[in-house]
C-alpha cells in the first residue's frame, strides 16, 4: 500500500497512523493513503518564507523561469508514470491524464518563455514613468516586486498535475515559494509530479512544499505576506475567506469556485460553425468525465434547431465507450470517487425539477469491461430544460460531471444573454455563430458576468480550441458565483503574488536603482 508523504521543509515527511484512502474508481479498491497528522505545518511555512522566499527573490525573472522549464522537462520525464497515477488513482483515460500531464508542462514552459522575455533583472515596472512635479526629473514610478510570504495553493480533485502547475507558475516567476495542498481524494499523481521534480533537484531549497492528506491547521499559521489560491467549491471558498486568521492578518485570497458555463448556438450558424459546435459541447460533456470547471453545463439552442442537436449531438455521446480506463477502447472513464459520484447524483435529482432526459440513461446500466456495480460510473446524460428563462436548479446546480442541459430559446442575441446571465457569473461562455450583429450584442451582454468569452464561426471552425481548454496566455477565472478570482494570463496570473508600490523621487536615479 502507498503511503503519501508531505514533502516540507525540505523533506519527506510521513504524518501519523494511516490517514484518509484514496481510491482506484474503476475498482472502488483503496489504492494509497495519506496523513498529515502531527506534521508541524507552521514550521513548513516558516522554512518555506525564510529560505524559499529569500532563495527565489535573489533570482532574476529569466533565472526564475529557468527553474520552470527545468521542472516541465523534468515531470515530462515521468509522463508514462503519472499517467498511470492518473488511471489508479483518476480514472482517467489515457488521453484524459496526457491532457492533464502536457496541460501542466505546457504552462510551466510557457511561463519560463515568459521569465526569459523579462529578462535579467528582478523589478518588475508597471507602466511608465509619471511626471510629478514642474521639473520633468521628479517622476513616479509604480514597479511590482513579490511578497515576502508564502504562496498556499488548495487545489481541485479534477486537474492534480495542470492545477499544480498553473498556480506554481505565475507564484514562482513572481519570487513567491509556494505550498501545495492536492484535493486528497486524487493526490497521488500530485505526489508523483512533485517526487519528480524533487529527484531532478532542479529547484532551490525550500521554493516547492507539498501538504498530502488533511489540511489541518495549516491556515492558522498564515502571516500577512502569505497569499491563498483555492480552487473547488464556493462552500470551502467562503471558509477559506471567513477564516479567523485569514481576516486578522489580512491574508490576500483567490478563489476559483463553481461555474455554470454556457454554450449558446446562433441560429443563423454555418454548416462548419454547427459541426464545431456539436464537436465542443461532446468534448466538454465526456472529457475528464465531465469533471472539468470549465465544461458546459448550459447548452442554449434556438428552438427551431432543437430536435436536429439532441439527435447529432446524441449519436456522437451514443459512439463514445465508458468503461476501464485501462482499456484501449473506452473512451470515458469512472467519476473521481463515491463522494462525487453522490453529489452528482443529488444534483441530476435537482436538475429533473426543471428538466426533463433527452438522452442517456440515468440509471446505471453496463460500462466496458467493469463487473457489475463496481466503480462511480455515471453514463453522459443530456438534458432539456422545461422552463430556460426562469431562476432555479438549471442555472444554480453544477452537476460535476458528464450531463449537460439543453435551453431553448428564441434566437436572439438578447434572450441568449438574459438566460445565461442566470447563472450568475462563469468561467466561460463559448458562442457558435456567423451574424456579426449576434455576436457583437451576445459577447456586450455577456462580459461583464464571464472571465472568458470563445468565439467560433465558420472560419476559424477547424482550428478552433473546444472552450474548456485553459490557455496560459488568457484570463482563467471568473465573477460572482464563479469566485472572482483571476488567474494566468500571462503576467497577469503574477499580480496575485506581487505588491505594487509607487516610488518617487529623481527620474534618472530611479531607473537606474530600479532596472537592475
Amino acid at each position: 500500500m502507498q503511503q503519501l508523504e508531505s514533502y516540507l521543509g525540505g523533506t519527506w515527511q510521513r504524518g501519523e497512523g494511516d490517514g484518509a484512502s484514496l481510491y482506484d474508481p474503476t475498482t472502488a479498491q483503496v489504492v494509497a493513503r495519506a496523513s498529515t497528522r502531527g506534521l508541524d505545518l507552521g514550521a513548513a511555512l516558516r522554512h518555506a518564507r525564510d529560505v524559499g522566499g529569500p532563495n527565489l527573490r535573489a533570482l532574476t525573472f529569466a533565472q526564475r523561469g529557468a527553474l520552470l522549464a527545468a521542472m516541465s522537462k523534468a515531470i515530462h520525464a515521468q509522463r508514462e508514470s503519472l499517467i498511470e497515477m492518473g488511471r489508479l488513482n483518476g480514472g482517467n483515460t489515457r488521453g484524459d491524464a496526457k491532457f492533464d500531464i502536457d496541460g501542466a508542462t505546457g504552462t510551466l514552459m510557457y511561463y519560463a518563455q515568459l521569465g526569459e522575455s523579462l529578462g535579467d533583472r528582478t523589478v518588475q515596472h508597471d507602466g511608465d514613468a509619471i511626471t510629478i512635479g514642474r521639473s520633468s526629473r521628479l517622476v513616479g514610478q509604480h514597479i511590482l516586486t513579490p511578497k515576502p510570504g508564502v504562496a498556499v495553493h488548495i487545489n481541485a480533485f479534477n486537474f492534480p498535475a495542470w492545477g499544480l502547475a498553473e498556480k506554481a507558475a505565475c507564484a514562482l516567476l513572481a519570487g513567491m515559494p509556494v505550498i501545495s495542498k492536492p484535493a486528497t481524494a486524487t493526490a497521488m499523481m500530485t505526489w508523483g509530479l512533485v517526487k519528480a521534480v524533487v529527484d531532478a533537484e532542479v529547484l532551490p531549497e525550500g521554493v516547492l512544499g507539498l501538504l498530502c492528506g488533511g489540511a489541518g491547521d495549516l491556515l492558522d499559521h498564515l502571516e500577512w505576506g502569505d497569499v491563498v489560491a483555492f480552487t473547488g467549491a464556493a462552500s470551502t471558498g467562503e471558509t477559506i475567506r471567513r477564516h479567523p486568521r485569514v481576516l486578522a492578518a489580512g491574508v490576500a485570497v483567490n478563489v476559483e469556485a463553481d461555474s455554470l458555463n454556457a454554450t449558446i448556438l446562433d441560429a443563423d450558424a454555418e454548416d462548419a460553425t454547427y459541426d464545431a459546435f456539436i464537436r465542443a459541447v461532446h468534448t466538454e460533456m465526456t472529457q475528464k468525465a465531465g469533471q472539468k470547471c470549465t465544461a458546459t453545463r448550459r447548452i442554449l439552442v434556438p428552438r427551431d434547431r432543437l430536435d436536429e442537436v439532441i439527435e447529432d449531438l446524441g449519436e456522437r455521446l451514443s459512439a463514445t465507450v465508458v468503461g476501464d480506463p485501462a482499456l484501449d477502447t473506452v473512451r470515458m472513464g469512472p467519476l473521481a470517487s463515491e463522494g462525487q459520484l453522490k453529489s452528482a447524483h443529488e444534483g441530476l435529482t435537482a436538475l429533473r425539477t426543471q428538466a426533463e432526459v433527452v438522452w442517456g440513461e440515468p440509471e446505471r446500466r453496463a460500462f466496458e469491461g467493469v463487473p457489475e456495480g463496481q466503480g462511480f460510473f455515471l453514463s453522459p446524460l443530456l438534458l432539456k430544460a422545461t422552463a430556460p428563462t426562469e431562476p432555479g436548479p438549471v442555472h444554480d446546480v453544477e452537476v460535476f460531471g458528464p450531463v449537460s442541459t439543453i435551453l431553448p430559446y428564441d434566437g436572439s442575441a438578447a434572450q441568449a444573454a438574459q438566460i445565461v446571465r442566470l447563472g450568475q457569473g462563469s468561467l466561460v461562455a463559448s458562442i457558435y455563430g456567423d451574424d456579426k450583429d449576434f455576436l457583437r450584442d451576445t459577447i456586450l451582454g455577456l462580459a461583464g458576468w464571464h472571465g472568458r468569452i470563445v468565439v467560433t464561426d465558420a472560419k476559424v471552425a477547424d482550428k478552433a480550441l473546444a472552450p474548456g481548454m485553459v490557455l496560459p496566455h488568457l484570463l482563467h477565472g471568473g465573477p460572482g458565483r464563479a469566485g472572482g478570482g483571476e488567474e494566468l494570463g500571462g503576467t497577469r496570473g503574477m499580480g496575485l503574488y506581487q505588491q505594487r508600490t509607487a516610488v518617487q523621487g529623481n527620474g534618472p536615479l530611479l531607473a537606474r536603482l530600479l532596472d537592475a
